[in-house]
């Protein structure tokens, strides 16, 4: 079944620019070269699809043209026959003044075709959009604000002068630099205050949270950018000063001298590092100056975000360089880990195909280019307080400062130092809590979006820390654990309660019967001569989703039984496609013979617009909005913060409801002969699937194909669109279909009858979420506990991981293997982030352009313990939808390693990585 579609879809228009996002292979026509439909992206239109298993696993298995890198000019319909290729220029100085370049030592054959540099983009009138403000290329005469910065973009019409360019010019001598003026100094990024004191009892309401109060950020600043914390006795800033005094008094009572109260006051340190996707970023642009048509080819976790920043870019450009038409193609994502959500790399693309127009060309990072260029994981500095009643081991107190390392552009660093702080109590239940958290402007590397997103960091200081108090008072540590857990319903630390499933204890219980944790005392007795054995285990929360997420879905039957399914989220390794067909057969009985993702322009048909910024709008802007029956406050999110399983697939599994009840249902219902008066017409609830058999207690059962004649004979519905949006909650909506009053999960609804085109249904009510909402922080969480088992080797201090175990619970698992190997890989990027990576801040680190993997150390299969990793998944609860979990997995598995060190040496190491070097001089 082919979706019919326009060639782009006028979802937007920005400056004059008309926008169209598409996804690589959808859509095409019997005119489309017959090169590329061989490697058509995935799967359906006659490709076979597994049963089972990955949607797109045949694919991947055969070498199918998938990611961006896989694409050259030549594989894409209507583009010139031949790549050009670009190469981005980086200073590994960001102390002097930059003066220019020199490419004299290029032979004549490596010589650039098109150079431009900050000059060039000035004199086009091309913009930086707000996200990533700052200059796009370090003009000469200025100091770069950051190592890596770009100082210039160097076309080359043939791949062999850019080949020996790119090699000659790696060491970056030929680049000129003046007169020392020290780093660029900088604003810091942003500065917040989280401060609860609990009521007397769990049912009072709190004297003081966020929630109730809002966020806060102290007014002042030292000189040296940092905030002062402490509250001034000034009028300015007055919500401050009363969230701060009572921060201040928590503070105070951990300092006082209490007999009955244990008090650790600790400094943890955590490093920077890449997230070394398998694919380095890549992209192609081809500007048709005839047509004034720019076409791209990204992968990006963020296709929405992407498109409006490139018409942004090119919005007020002068008029050789604003094209009347972008139409970006997003490919497969080759890996990302939030480093390719909100990237600055589809600028210079995009950049790359304006200045070089009528030429395709390849913008593609090296491993090189990728470390010095490609966003890191934010490095902490944090000092944790914390008070324990020693009668009770209850926490009575914890206090807490983290300083973030943002690097040279801002990126998401407000956001991740945020996360952070309201992540910095893991599953504990605290009545009195103050965090600190400012993410700080450096020269470094920028930094943004990794996964754990902050709590990683902090988390892994707070479950060594836990770790320490049980040793000190001394008490279990799975049951210190137990008797502190936050219980259902109970407060997190910014006054709100989760919406969704705690079960904390059970995974307690998990962990405590486990063996590893049973036989800890016997295996460290029994440890080989010159070996040390110790046994760790912690626990962490990690809120899945950003409180401003969307889902785009569209689900539609041939006649013949075929189910195509599109939506907007994007694949980079976790699956969404298959997930999408998991869930949707669960409506529908078949699995999809076509999934593909990375989609908006399959939705034209709902016409929704947009204004404001869901995060910061008032409650009043929104009531206004929603009078438009196709406003929403969000169009699409990037697929991040582990939002595939529980926001990616929403859209989609809402309209293959509606298609069953709106159309194969009635079908079905008059293949039996049943009249509509008959009771049983409104039980399509008894009704159930078994493969794509229709079964109803009674009845003949009917084959799926069967019925989705039917229904298109009877121009029932065939197909459905929805979009969704939730901010720590779904919006709701009504609508009229078939003069039936319908609610659901979504706010905008569009429906084909039979073969005919979509028709969009106006809502006849809506709930958004209520802005307040943006206070919550986090409301949706998963959990996951881990235990470790180590040797230690007396002599050289090498650590082997003997055996290992986590426990999570994700509610409705949609792909179980999926989950179970996200797990796995979360637990190798623990070891390696724990154990073994790490990049230098400043001039010796990846801002250098000297970095690849052989000084960067990641986790390989030595390393892990490959055969002795057990993963346990637990099974939902009863209706219990599926939830994010492909950060949580990671968090445990570094605290747990950290403990278990401990347990093996009596030593505890207080920053990362902890590397055999320090082991062994610790055991000297």
């Amino acid at each position: 079944m082919k979706a019919t579609r326009r060639e782009f879809v006028e979802w937007a228009v920005a400056s004059g620019i008309t926008l169209g996002v598409s996804r690589i292979g959808a859509g095409q026509t019997a005119v489309t070269p017959p090169g590329f439909t061989a490697h058509e992206t995935l799967p359906g239109r006659g490709k076979w699809t597994p049963e089972f298993g990955r949607i797109d696993g045949v694919a991947k298995a055969t070498g199918a043209k998938l990611y961006a890198s896989d694409f050259r000019a030549a594989d894409l319909p209507g583009w010139p026959s031949e790549t050009s290729h670009a190469l981005l220029v980086r200073c590994a100085d960001a102390t002097h003044i930059y003066e220019g370049f020199d490419l004299a030592r290029l032979s004549k054959i490596a010589r650039p075709t098109v150079v431009v540099t900050a000059d060039d983009v000035k004199r086009a009138k091309i913009r930086v959009p707000a996200f990533y403000e700052g200059d796009l290329f370090c003009p000469a005469g200025k100091t770069p604000t950051y190592l890596g910065q770009p100082v210039a973009l160097l076309i080359f019409e043939k791949f062999d002068a850019f080949d020996q360019a790119r090699l000659a010019l790696r060491d970056g001598q030929f680049l000129r630099f003046g007169k020392e003026t020290g780093p660029v100094e900088g604003s810091n990024y942003g500065a917040f205050r989280f401060t609860r004191v609990a009521g007397p009892t769990p049912d009072d309401p709190d004297v003081y949270s966020p929630m109730q109060a809002g966020w806060i950020s102290p007014g002042f600043l030292e000189s040296s950018g940092r905030p002062i914390w402490k509250p001034l006795p000034v009028a300015k800033g007055g919500e401050y000063v009363k969230g701060a005094t009572f921060g201040e008094e928590i503070r105070k009572g951990l300092a006082n001298k209490d007999a009955g109260l244990l008090v650790l006051d600790r400094e943890f340190e955590t490093q920077s590092v890449d997230p070394v996707f398998l694919e380095p970023e890549c992209g192609l642009a081809w500007y048709d100056s005839s047509t004034q048509k720019l076409e791209t080819v990204l992968g990006v976790q963020s296709p929405f975000e992407t498109t409006e920043s490139l018409a942004f870019l090119l919005g007020e450009a002068s008029p050789a360089f604003k094209p009347r038409v972008i139409d970006a193609q997003f490919a497969y994502v080759g890996g990302g880990f939030g480093g390719r959500d909100h990237t600055p790399f589809p600028l210079y693309v995009t950049l790359a195909g304006m200045f070089y127009p009528g030429h395709a060309v390849r913008l593609a990072h090296d491993r090189f280019q990728q470390f010095q260029g490609g966003i890191k994981r934010h490095a902490f500095k944090m000092r944790s307080q914390i008070g324990i009643d020693r009668a009770t081991g209850k926490i009575t107190a914890f206090a807490a400062d983290h300083v973030l390392d943002g690097g040279g552009m801002m990126n998401y660093s407000p956001s991740v130092a945020t996360v952070g702080a309201t992540g910095a109590l893991g599953i504990y239940d605290v009545p009195k809590v103050d965090v600190t958290t400012v993410a700080m402007h450096t020269r470094g590397v920028t930094a943004g979006s990794m996964r754990g997103y902050g709590t990683l960091q902090t988390m892994t200081a707070l479950e060594t820390l836990i770790d320490e108090v049980a040793c000190a008072l001394p008490m279990d540590p799975i049951e210190f654990r137990r008797r502190n857990a936050l219980p259902p319903g109970g407060r997190i630390m910014t006054g709100h309660a989760f919406s969704v499933s705690t079960r904390t204890k059970e995974i307690l219980s998990k962990l405590e019967k486990h063996p590893i944790w049973r036989r800890r005392a016997a295996e460290k007795g029994q440890a080989k001569p010159g070996f040390l054995v110790g046994t760790g285990v912690a626990i962490a929360t990690k809120d899945y989703g950003s409180g401003a997420d969307c889902s785009l879905g569209r689900v539609e039957i041939s006649p013949e039984g075929r189910i195509s399914i599109h939506c907007d989220a994007v694949e980079m390794g976790n699956g969404i496609g298959t997930a999408l067909a998991n869930r949707v057969a669960l409506h529908l009985g078949g699995r999809a013979d076509e999934v593909t993702v990375a989609q908006v322009d399959a939705f034209d048909a709902l016409e929704l617009v947009k204004t404001g910024d869901p995060f910061t709008m008032a409650q009043a802007a929104q009531d206004e909005g929603e009078k438009n029956p196709r406003w929403v406050p969000e169009i699409s999110s990037p697929t991040s913060a582990s939002i595939g399983a529980h926001v990616g697939t929403q859209a989609a599994a809402e309209a293959a409801r509606i298609l069953f009840r709106f159309g194969l249902w009635p079908a079905a219902i008059a293949l039996w002969g049943i009249a509509p008066h008959d009771p049983r017409a409104k039980q399509s609830d008894e009704a159930y699937w078994q493969d794509d058999i229709l079964i109803m207690t009674g009845l003949d059962p009917l084959p799926l194909k069967k019925i989705a004649a039917k229904a298109h004979a009877m121009k029932l519905v065939t197909g459905v669109m929805a979009h969704a949006f939730s901010r720590w909650a779904w919006a709701q909506a009504t609508f009229a279909i078939h003069g039936e009053s319908w609610t659901a999960d979504i706010d905008a609804l569009a429906v084909r009858y039979g073969d005919d085109g979509f028709t969009r249904l106006s809502r006849s009510s809506v709930a958004f979420p209520p802005t307040d909402y943006n206070r919550i922080g986090v409301a949706f969480s998963s959990r996951c506990g881990t235990l470790v088992r180590v040797e230690i080797e007396r002599a050289t201090g090498k650590l082997r991981i003997a055996k290992a175990y986590s426990a999570l619970e994700c509610g409705q698992a949609l792909v179980p293997e999926v989950v179970v190997g996200q797990s796995q890989g979360g637990f190798a990027m623990g070891v390696g982030y724990a154990l073994l990576e790490t990049l230098p801040p400043f001039e010796d680190g990846p801002g250098n352009g000297q970095w690849n993997l052989g000084q960067y150390r990641i986790a390989r299969g030595s390393d892990l313990p490959l055969h002795d990793l057990e993963i346990e998944v637990l099974p939902p609860l009863p209706k219990e939808p599926p939830k994010g979990m492909a950060e949580v997995v990671m968090i445990p598995v570094v605290a747990a390693l950290l403990n278990a060190i401990f347990d093996a040496t009596g030593h505890r190491f207080r920053s990362l990585p902890v590397t055999q070097t320090m082991i062994k001089d610790a055991l000297a």
